[in-house]
């Protein structure tokens, strides 16, 4: 209906792009540079939100400052009618709970709750449960869950722990991101089953028309801040049962969703997305914080012909 109030749910339907950080060459945040890159995002039609603060924008080597200061410049150079969502990120709850709060305050519609990385080596339960529990009770804001890829170790939630978390009715939405077709539908399958309503996202950058076809409301993916349009095209064709077409959009990003994602060695991702923004001439410096060197010879000749695969080059 025309003039009807949609939920923080209704407006996570569609393609929302993982933004990037800009830095300078002495590896501090780059202001003027984030605010063009997040208003040339947002100005393609069909972006409906983004997610600042997650992996791709280096969430895990950002102060909390410098968190805050992604959403307000979100919240000033996105459209009005842009969903911020904000990724936390933390080892400790207690400082999770802390920048959650923070980041709702500095302009965030809703929070992504990332597991912290220790959760990789091993976990109880509880502790999952309880991380997230500071989170909801320091904010009022929506809250999303985070499914890492399952060769993530015990950071991808198992079945019973999942149940857990979705039972929370806090939480309404969840970034699927097993990274594994069969692991993606086990959970959509479960979750459906027990909130019908709750809103899952299908965040494999790797496996986008697998998801939409198995069933998605959209996606939270860093592709979408490198060839938005491409991504767009591919949501489109498949809400319109398009599956030529969806598959001719495949195509093109698959190359270069895994040279991005897939290529060794693993954990590389942001700094191929700077690369690629670079090599497209969207970014002047592609600098990347410590502990992660520069792009490699080898890496930027892969990125280089994928996006020419991609009719990007």
């Amino acid at each position: 209906m025309s003039g009807e109030i949609q939920t923080f749910s209704d407006r996570l339907r569609g393609i929302h792009a993982a933004t990037i950080v800009p830095m300078t060459t002495d590896f501090e945040l780059d202001e003027p540079r984030l605010a063009a890159h997040l208003t040339s995002v947002t100005s393609v039609t069909g972006i409906n939100g983004l997610l600042v603060n997650g992996h791709a924008g280096e969430n895990f080597v950002l102060s909390l400052a410098e968190k805050q200061r992604v959403v307000e410049l979100a919240r000033e150079y996105a459209p009005k009618d842009c969903l911020i969502v904000s990724g936390v990120n933390h080892e400790s709850s207690l400082d999770a709970a802390r920048e959650a709060a923070a980041l709702e305050q500095a302009g965030a519609d809703g929070l992504l709750v990332f597991p912290p990385n220790s959760w990789a080596l091993a976990h109880a339960d509880e502790c999952v449960i309880e991380h997230h529990r500071h989170i909801r009770d320091a904010t009022t804001a929506p809250l999303m869950v985070y499914a890492a890829p399952v060769g993530a170790g015990a950071m991808a939630y198992a079945p019973p722990l999942l149940e857990q978390l979705v039972a929370d009715r806090r939480f309404v939405a969840i970034k699927e991101g097993s990274w594994e077709v069969a692991a993606y539908e086990q959970n959509l399958r479960l979750i459906r089953k027990l909130r019908p309503e709750f809103v899952v996202l299908g965040s494999g950058d790797e496996h986008l028309m697998t998801s939409y076809l198995v069933g998605s409301a959209g996606s939270q993916v860093s592709l979408a801040c490198v060839v938005p349009e491409l991504v767009v095209s591919l949501w489109a064709a498949a809400e319109a049962g398009d599956w030529e077409r969806a598959r001719s959009m495949h195509d093109k990003l698959y190359p270069l969703a895994a040279a991005i994602y897939r290529g060794a060695p693993g954990g590389r991702a942001t700094v191929r997305l700077k690369a690629c923004l670079k090599l497209l001439g969207r970014l002047s410096c592609d600098a990347v914080r410590p502990p992660q060197p520069p792009v490699m010879p080898d890496e930027l000749r892969a990125l280089e012909l994928a996006l020419q695969l991609a009719g990007q080059g």
